[in-house]
């Protein structure tokens, strides 16, 4: 389940390896902004996210610097950071960017596929319904991720592996925002039709099932956007308007 980028990546024998304190803190605080434990446009505190992530100043200072580089942290100047908020042009660009890569990587992969790796698959997606059922939003949003990353790694083409990560770093925070709204009525599970083409080993159809899970989620972002200043992610662009205007000192933590 994309353990080496989990922060708690196992070595050969199921003993944990010891990963750099540096680098442990980058995994968390990306999974942090990932699975939307940071809502797009709330200001938090450095000193509060080295509370949060028990680290040093230093290895959170380089991991903001490094989220903040792949576009998934804003640093303002009042010692705050804040996921950047969804816009309809951001949202138009990511869109196309991913039904450009993710299909590719799932076509790329598809030869690749063992029966050992797409029984791996298909117990990633058995954990998806529960957490569907249950109202776990976070909860889904690692078993997708999870789902999906465990695919596109068999491909074996790192940059286009390395474009699609950054791209999930930017658009998973405001599905997190939007899809509580969704979750409590239940989610289509669209991995049985990408898991039916592994099967077959049927790399157009792998790609067109990877295409359409991304258009479920892009169709309930584009909804909500849609709703203009009653979007609860018009709200979130206001948040960080006013956080970017704020000096005095926010609460620690989030």
């Amino acid at each position: 389940m994309d353990e080496a980028r989990t922060g708690q990546p196992e070595g050969a024998a199921g003993e944990a390896r010891k990963v750099p304190t540096h680098e442990l803190t980058y995994l968390r605080l990306r999974d942090m902004v990932l699975f939307g434990a940071l809502t797009p446009g709330q200001p938090v505190t450095i000193q509060g996210l080295i509370r949060d992530l028990d680290a040093g100043m230093t290895p959170v200072r380089e991991a903001i610097r490094r989220l903040t580089a792949e576009g998934a942290l804003v640093l303002h100047d009042n010692r705050r950071v804040s996921v950047p908020v969804m816009t309809p042009d951001l949202f138009g660009q990511l869109v196309h960017a991913r039904l450009a890569i993710e299909p590719k990587l799932a076509e790329l992969a598809c030869p690749r596929l063992t029966p050992e790796r797409i029984a791996r698959l298909e117990g990633i997606d058995a954990l998806i319904e529960p957490a569907i059922r249950a109202g776990d939003v976070q909860e889904y949003l690692r078993q997708n991720h999870a789902f999906h990353f465990t695919l596109y790694e068999v491909a074996v083409a790192s940059v286009l592996e390395d474009i699609a990560r950054s791209l999930w770093l930017r658009f998973g925070p405001s599905l997190r925002a939007v899809l509580g709204r969704y979750i409590e009525n239940g989610l289509p599970d669209r991995h049985a039709e990408a898991l039916a083409a592994m099967r077959q080993g049927d790399a157009a159809a792998l790609a067109e099932a990877i295409r359409h899970d991304l258009s479920q989620g892009f169709a309930q972002v584009r909804e909500v956007l849609a709703e203009g200043e009653d979007s609860p992610l018009s709200g979130m662009v206001e948040d960080q308007a006013r956080s970017c205007r704020r000096t005095d000192p926010a609460p620690a933590g989030h």
